[in-house]
């Protein structure tokens, strides 16, 4: 099976953003730090998709700073233990990711104001 990209598809899947779900979840990502970093994992940008199927599946897929970070092994566990604690979810998929890269401009505007890159 290929994975190759073609020109025109989606660099990072869409997220659930319509299920009602979406909002505490993301609101669960934002209570997650790198802790080299005082900026959540969501408004760093780590936060690449976050779905919702029937019966409260979520999957997400997420990146990291650089792939030697030191928390790689644990920071899925993190979201993971996040997400899970929001009402309605019952099972949560984290998969890592490098393809796209993480960059700073990823980053909200919260998270460059708050690290001074704006």
């Amino acid at each position: 099976m290929s994975t190759q990209q073609n020109e025109g598809d989606l660099l990072i899947k869409p997220s659930s953003t319509d299920h009602p779900l979406y909002e505490p979840l993301v609101e669960a990502c934002k209570t997650v730090y790198d802790p080299e970093i005082p900026v959540n994992i969501f408004d760093l940008g780590l936060i690449y998709t976050i779905t919702v199927a029937d019966e409260g599946k979520v999957g997400v897929i997420m990146t990291l700073t650089a792939p030697g970070c030191p928390v790689a092994g644990e920071m899925p566990g993190w979201v993971s233990d996040a997400m899970s604690a929001v009402p309605g979810v019952q099972s949560v998929d984290v998969e890592m990711t490098f393809d796209p890269q993480w960059g700073m401009d990823m980053m909200s505007d919260e998270a460059r104001l708050e690290l001074g890159f704006m």
